[in-house]
């Protein structure tokens, strides 16, 4: 009876913590949702000649249970392509992370990310889906359409979860979408891109050869990946944060509901992976590039920004939530800490190796990837997330460049075959970087590889020799965030090795 009491005891006070938790944890969530906005350049207003697109959701796809996750319709944006690219097509899958667990899931639901009632009604095309010539060379006059994610698994998912209304449904989502989209004129395409932004990066390549088989052999399909290159990197304390959420994403859509291993989304997933290895890796592209048959690009920064806070310095490492504010929004930092952020020798030795790590293990990642003549690569030295949507990153006068070639400029080469392109900047000098408040900084290999060794890449790829780069002054902070590891008494968890 004694050991009841305890246990009835023990389990009160465990569900009494949660319960004072639950506003932290769920402030915590509406943090990660504004961080993905302005990463991805989703919640910026347009300006007055903004090319604003209707949303139109998917008659019908209810019936076969093509649903968000609470059960409403999903949608698309389509402006029709005009002229020569009146037979050409181009689909942005939209990304916005995952939910790897109930709890968030049914946060999720209450968003843009999981129900179509609060999608925006109309949406603005920039970059990659702009009309207009002069700021998207190659792909202006296309039939665009973005693809709204509302299933928080990249399209893949298999599911339902009746207790809490839930419903996972991105590969129901994802034929639906493309049955609709055949039928309104793609069935026709000359040429197709299936291209997607972060999640929807990662959702471009799981569906990339599903794609291709979408039309018949005389048809040009290609893929493009934009910051979906995820890796399974070691965080600051030594732990996964990215294969933790992914093994959630995946048990929840399958273990959670008493489906077989066979289905939910290891059933998604490229059985190419799933016969070597477990769904939880086979959800990282550095395990499936290898294997995709049709052209992929992968774009993608050497210093993804949101891997560097999410996956690299996961709010774990910040326990107590000294650095919460601060690294949302720097107008939130105390003097203590912006002295810190401005760091000194041993924050930039710190910074530099984490830095070096992470840009490192995505060379190897992608070594074997860059051997394949149909493949491209654009891997610039910027700390940003998703440039093929922002006009500022994808096509613009200061945009980022390698070899003094844009990003549009270097995807349009590769999609027509007009030059191969496999690009890679070389390594940001870390310790030479300037104030954050420097809008823009110049790099030069030449005076920077007596400090970083440029070697690591293989001879099948472009190094540039000097490259103006573009920050503004939050991915500054960004960059310096990773700082917050070298506290008197942290450790350094994990191997420099890029194996």
């Amino acid at each position: 009876m004694k050991r009841v009491l305890i246990w009835v005891l023990s389990l009160w006070s465990i569900v009494g913590i949660g319960w004072s938790r639950s506003e932290d944890g769920l402030q915590e969530l509406k943090a990660k949702d504004r961080l993905l906005s302005f990463l991805e350049k989703d919640a910026v207003s347009p300006g007055a000649n903004s090319l604003m697109i209707p949303l139109t959701l998917i008659q019908g796809a209810a019936s076969k249970g093509a649903v968000c996750l609470d059960g409403t319709p999903p949608g698309y944006h389509l402006d029709r392509g005009f002229g020569s690219g009146s037979n050409s097509w181009l689909i942005q899958l939209e990304g916005g992370g995952w939910c790897n667990t109930v709890r968030s899931c049914v946060f999720r639901k209450t968003t843009r990310r999981g129900s179509s009632k609060f999608m925006e009604k109309r949406l603005n095309f920039t970059g990659i889906l702009s009309n207009k010539a002069e700021e998207n060379p190659d792909f202006y006059n296309w039939n665009r359409v973005k693809l709204r994610y509302c299933d928080g698994a990249s399209f893949a998912g298999e599911g339902q979860n009746e207790a809490n209304q839930l419903y996972f449904r991105g590969q129901r989502i994802w034929s639906a979408a493309m049955e609709e989209l055949m039928a309104k004129g793609m069935q026709n395409a000359e040429q197709a891109l299936l291209s997607g932004c972060s999640a929807g990066g990662l959702a471009s390549i799981l569906h990339c050869d599903e794609f291709k088989d979408l039309f018949p052999s005389t048809t040009k399909v290609k893929c493009l990946s934009d910051a979906g290159l995820f890796l399974d990197a070691t965080n600051v304390a030594g732990g996964h944060t990215l294969r933790d959420m992914y093994r959630g994403v995946v048990t929840l859509q399958v273990l959670l509901f008493h489906l077989s291993w066979i289905s939910g989304v290891q059933k998604n997933l490229p059985n190419t992976c799933t016969s070597q290895m477990d769904p939880t890796s086979c959800f990282f592209p550095q395990n499936l590039i290898a294997n995709i048959q049709t052209p992929l690009f992968l774009l993608n920064a050497a210093y993804d920004a949101w891997q560097v806070q999410e996956s690299l310095i996961p709010s774990s490492a910040d326990p107590h939530g000294f650095w919460r504010d601060c690294k949302m929004d720097h107008s939130h930092c105390n003097s203590s800490q912006m002295l810190f952020l401005q760091g000194d020798f041993q924050v930039c030795f710190c910074y530099a190796l984490t830095q070096m790590y992470f840009r490192n293990q995505m060379l190897s990642a992608i070594n074997g990837f860059s051997m394949s003549n149909q493949n491209g690569l654009f891997i610039n030295s910027c700390f940003a997330h998703c440039q093929s949507e922002r006009q500022d990153t994808w096509y613009a006068n200061d945009s980022p460049r390698i070899g003094n070639k844009a990003i549009a400029a270097s995807v349009g080469d590769w999609f027509f075959d007009r030059t191969a392109t496999k690009a890679i900047d070389c390594p940001y000098p870390l310790c030479l970087m300037r104030p954050f408040w420097i809008s823009s900084l110049h790099v030069d290999c030449e005076t920077e590889i007596n400090i970083f060794l440029c070697s690591d890449v293989t001879s099948t790829i472009t190094i540039s020799e000097s490259t103006r780069l573009t920050f503004t002054p939050l991915n500054l902070l960004n960059a310096f965030l990773i700082t917050l590891i070298c506290v008197p008494n942290a450790s350094w968890a994990f191997s420099l090795d890029s194996d």
